[in-house]
């Protein structure tokens, strides 16, 4: 029995399962925005953050990052939305915030009650200063105005109910994978 225990660690703990997961997470985000009908409905429920979270949180900070980097700009140029300019562009240094810092913090905290929402609260913290940031550069330079006020208002009024379904639904999904046993050990990421 210790030896079935010791195969299904090596497998859970597999560097080649985080590069199918990661795979699979950059698909969802490119998949799950279709599903909102339009970048007006995308930019209310933020349909991509989702996957890209939950990678760096499962998979760890460099999949998430690389994830984050990756999955606007493919998605971009398999669909044209987001638009290449600015819009992909901005996203994916904020996806790739996302997704590095949720897995950086996963890793940093104690392993206690509220530890995902702490990691996700300030990873979604965070990733919005680094969209805000690209936003202040790219927005400018493709000709669109961007002020303080309008980054408030896209980062945090309309992406509310966005904000709301990650705060809801990455932690529960998370530790409903944990006690099912099947991911990977935080100290192997």
């Amino acid at each position: 029995m210790n030896s079935n225990n010791e195969q299904f660690q090596k497998i859970k703990n597999n560097p080649i399962k985080k590069m199918v997961l990661a795979s699979l997470f950059m698909a969802l985000g490119i998949i799950l925005p279709f599903f909102t009908a339009g970048p007006e409905l995308g930019s209310i429920f933020l349909p991509m953050h989702i996957p890209i979270l939950l990678c760096g949180l499962i998979c760890g900070p460099k999949y998430g990052l690389t994830v984050g980097l990756i999955t606007p700009i493919f998605r971009s140029v398999l669909f044209g939305l987001p638009p290449m300019f600015p819009i992909a562009l901005t996203m994916t240094f904020e996806l790739a915030a996302y997704g590095f810092f949720i897995g950086l913090f996963y890793l940093m905290f104690p392993k206690k009650i509220g530890y995902v929402y702490a990691s996700l609260a300030i990873a979604m913290l965070l990733g919005r200063f680094v969209y805000g940031a690209a936003a202040a550069i790219f927005y400018p330079m493709a000709g669109f105005n961007f002020s303080f006020e309008i980054f408030i208002t896209a980062a945090f009024v309309t992406g509310l109910p966005g904000i709301l379904i990650q705060i809801t639904f990455i932690p529960i999904f998370f530790h409903y994978l944990m006690r099912a046993n099947i991911l990977p050990d935080f100290e192997q990421r």
